[in-house]
């Protein structure tokens, strides 16, 4: 699992089937110390996460074993959305 900044929405009207009814979104990824460190990913969003959000996500044949995604041609997807994180006994992070 990865950390990410939700960055934005994508919208796709026409797009495969299967992928009908999945929410995207743009995360670009964080390191340990709350910085982007990453470039951008397109991630299905399996929890209802929004813009400005930090987030857990998964890519990868992972990104296939939630059950927004299971067999949807996914290649990332949002799993969790970050309340707090620490790190050496720091707080990097807190959902306000």
């Amino acid at each position: 699992m990865l950390l990410g900044r939700v960055a934005g929405t994508l919208v796709a009207s026409r797009k495969e089937e299967s992928l009908e009814g999945l929410k995207f979104l743009v995360v670009r990824q964080l390191g340990t110390d709350g910085k982007e460190t990453g470039g951008f990913v397109i991630a299905n969003d399996a929890v209802g996460a929004g813009v400005g959000e930090v987030v857990l996500y998964a890519s990868g044949s992972s990104a296939r074993q939630t059950e927004v995604t299971r067999d949807r041609p996914c290649d990332a997807v949002v799993m969790a959305i970050v309340d707090t994180w620490e790190v050496e006994g720091e707080e990097v992070y807190r959902k306000e």
